[in-house]
Formats: structure tokens, sequence, C-alpha cells
């Protein structure tokens, strides 16, 4: 009896063994298949934390656009850096561990990422830009004004995350793991068959209660996202947070440079309120807009209104 429990054992060991060997190759495959659909779409700087991957485009004053949370620089150059390019000269990064930018060791927090945005835009021999930020984006480029005022000329915040949550957001939920270790094999055997199991209606929840554009997953690079260091880069993203906002939060008295918030009414992932119009009250002479009607990804789903933000930011910039 004991033999054929043992031999049972075994068994079962090799076929967890098979299956997740399986998720494994499956895995790969698919991130393969998004990074031949969706390629590089600029050029890479090298910076003392890896390279990072950006687009540049136009000329005049320096724009640096950022993206937020399980993005990538596409979500700028789906609509807005065309509305901006004729007047500014535009340069969308990959945050580091997102899209095509690498990451180092000890790159995933606020501080790190702003750092190394900062070396990037040094190497291209840009001084004092005027930073673009959206949802998670946002705290990068509140992060660059804190850590680095005399080298950021204003800020253009784009439903950004500026508070500490209480609950993650529905949409992000699966990738709330603490672990490292744990969110590594997560990321290499489930992430990419349940994220594409359940990719519309992560989406939808994102972008509600506007529609996601059906070209989103290759002209918006959403593709990217279905990758295992996609998901273990956010995942880890998400988990810093915690430690990284307070002491964020703590220093908002500290900014003095021109600093505007555009929310969308009824953005599904960051409330206005709590995001957007409670920072009048920490941050001097910052101005904030709502949207009517519209969701968190405004960069995407509002180009002209979010670009007509922007132009207003560098015009008081400019004065």
């Amino acid at each position: 009896m004991d033999s054929i429990l043992l031999a049972l054992g075994v068994v079962l060991l090799m076929a967890i063994a098979l299956g997740l060997w399986g998720l494994r190759r499956f895995s790969v495959r698919v991130a393969r298949r998004a990074e031949a659909d969706v390629p590089p779409a600029g050029r890479f700087v090298d910076t003392p934390g890896g390279r990072v991957h950006l687009v540049e485009a136009g000329q005049g004053p320096p724009l640096v656009l950022i993206h937020g949370l399980g993005g990538q620089l596409q979500h700028f150059t789906y609509a807005l850096t065309e509305r901006l390019a004729d007047d500014f000269h535009v340069i969308a990064v990959d945050r580091p561990g997102s899209g095509y930018s690498e990451r180092g060791a000890n790159g995933a927090g606020l501080a790190a990422q702003a750092r190394q945005i900062r070396d990037a835009w040094h190497a291209l021999g840009v001084e004092r830009p005027l930073l673009v930020g959206h949802s998670l984006g946002g705290a990068v480029a509140l992060a660059l004004a804190e850590d680095y005022p005399d080298e950021v000329a204003g800020l253009a915040l784009l439903a950004p995350l500026t508070a500490q949550e209480s609950e993650v957001p529905p949409a992000f939920r699966g990738m709330a793991i603490r672990s490292p270790r744990w969110r590594r094999f997560v990321a290499d055997t489930f992430a990419v068959p349940l994220g594409l199991r359940y990719a519309a209606r992560m989406l939808a929840g994102i972008f509600a209660p506007e529609p996601v554009p059906a070209d989103f997953a290759l002209r918006g690079g959403g593709l990217l996202a279905l990758r295992p260091q996609a998901f273990y880069a956010n995942s880890t993203d998400l988990m810093t947070l915690e430690n990284d906002l307070p002491p964020l939060v703590r220093r908002y008295h500290e900014l003095r440079l021109p600093a505007a918030i555009l929310f969308g009414e009824r953005d599904a992932i960051l409330a206005p309120t709590r995001h957007g119009t409670a920072m009048r009250d920490k941050v001097p002479g910052l101005s904030v807009e709502i949207l009517p009607d519209a969701g968190h990804m405004l960069p995407l789903t509002r180009p002209d209104e979010t670009a007509a933000l922007i132009r207003r930011m560098a015009a008081r910039v400019g004065e």
C-alpha cells in the first residue's frame, strides 16, 4: 500500500512539474510574440541604473512624459505626442522596468525611478523639462520635483497617484503580491495565461467609463503587458508604494514650481477628490481641473484636453 501511495505521489509531482513547465513555456512564447508585434519604438540611452527606452519628437521647450502602472510610452505616442511635437521637444519614456527600459537591482522605488529618468534626460542634453506624469507616473514626477527642484520647470499631472490607498483598485489586485519569490513564480507561470483570460475585463475597468480603443493592443502597446517581466515589474511597483508614498506626501509643501492636475470626473482607478482636489491644500499654487464624464486614461481618450493642459502649463513655465 505504501509503495502504491509513493508511486501516486511521484506521478502527481511529475504532473505538477510538467504543468508548470508548460505554463512557463507558454508564457515565453506569448512574450516573444508580443515583442515581435510591438517592438521598441524609439531609441535607448544608457544610465547608471540601466538602459532607458524613449521616443523623441519635435523641437522646442522640453517635455518629459512618464506613464503609469502597467503601461509604457505608447500610452503617449498613441495620440498625445503628435498634438505637442509642433511646438515642443517631446520625450516619452518607458519607466524603468516597464516597456523596454531596464531597471537596476534597487531601481523599483519612486526615488530610484526618478533618478534614472533624470539621468536619461541628462544623457540627451536636456535641461529643466516640464514633467507630464500619468497615474503612477504622476508620483514619479512629484518625486523628481521634490528631489531635484532646480532641474524641473513644472508639473502637468494627469490623473496622478498622490495619496496612499487603503485598498488596491480591483483592476490591479491580482498584482498585489508581497513576496518577491512568489511574485516571480506567479509571473513565470500563471500571470500570462490569466492575463490573456481576463485582459478585456481588466482594461474595461481601467478605461471606464470610456471604451477601450480597438487598436490599443498594438498602437497603444497593450500587448507588452502580457509578458512575465512586465507582471513582475508592475507587481513590484505596486508593493513599493506602501513605503514610498508617505515620505513623498510629507514633502508636498516644499514644492515651489508651476503645477497643475487634470482628472476625469468618473475615474474608476483613482478618486479625483482624494488625489486631485485635495492637493490644492498641500501644494502651493496648484491648479486642479476636472473633465466631465472622463475616466482614467486621459492621454488616450482625451488627448485634446490633455494637450491643452500641457500647453497652459508650458505657458506658465515660460512667464
